[in-house]
């Protein structure tokens, strides 16, 4: 499982121009299956997005197809870890 941090490097209006795309990338993602969860900083300096791809090779091809790297507005930083204890709501995310 891995946790992606989205720090923006470019102000907010021009993160914003491309947020229409970013959130039709985000949409197929989670049809895809490849994506859990996902929103906004508080303060709004980026994002996290909760995935369950198979290997972070696999999950770096995704993200190069984020609008928001492919016009220079974010960078990422990728976390991997395995989920050993959850509520029971979140059992189904535990490492087996």
């Amino acid at each position: 499982m891995f946790i992606v941090s989205l720090e923006y490097k470019k102000p907010l209006a021009e993160v914003d121009s491309h947020l229409p795309a970013h959130i039709e990338y985000l949409k197929a993602q989670y049809k895809a299956g490849n994506f859990l969860l996902s929103g906004r900083k508080n303060p709004r300096t980026g994002g996290i997005i909760l995935s369950n791809v198979k290997t972070k090779d696999d999950l770096e091809q995704i993200i190069r197809q984020d609008p928001f790297i492919k016009n220079h507005v974010a960078d990422y930083d990728i976390i991997e870890f395995e989920p050993s204890m959850t509520c029971k709501e979140l059992e189904f995310l535990k490492t087996k």
